[in-house]
């Protein structure tokens, strides 16, 4: 009988490690897919010198259809409240596409890749998440 309470806890045990092991995984490659958008952003205004370029504008486009995917994902895991920031740049970069603004698109970048930073050191699995 002791058995079965303990393969009991043994499965419950693993069932909650791997659910922590999906989460971890779903928000890095998240995080670091959304990073990389902006780092292509940021070679191609880097290039150009300008915003109202239709290739930055497919970047912001791309950049947004997968924040959007990622986000839905993991609005699952963490707290919707948590990453709101991020789509929130992503509208204001629109907006300072269509305004010409360089300065703050790029201070808008920056802030984007600054919270996927900070939100890989703090989201995903932990060992007191796990307990």
């Amino acid at each position: 009988m002791k058995l079965i309470h303990y393969l009991n806890f043994l499965l419950i045990f693993l069932i909650i490690i791997t659910i922590c092991i999906v989460e971890d995984v779903l928000v890095n490659n998240s995080l670091t897919q959304t990073q990389n958008d902006c780092f292509l952003i940021e070679q191609q205004v880097e290039k150009l010198d300008d915003i109202q370029n239709m290739e930055v504008v497919m970047l912001v486009e791309n950049l947004e259809y997968n924040w959007t995917n990622s986000e839905s994902q993991l609005c699952y895991l963490v707290n919707h409240k948590s990453i709101q920031e991020i789509g929130q740049e992503i509208a204001k970069m629109k907006l300072y596409i269509a305004s010409n603004d360089l300065a703050q698109f790029e201070v808008s970048v920056e802030l984007i890749k600054s919270y996927c930073k900070n939100y890989l050191h703090f989201m995903g699995a932990s060992f007191h998440n796990i307990l």
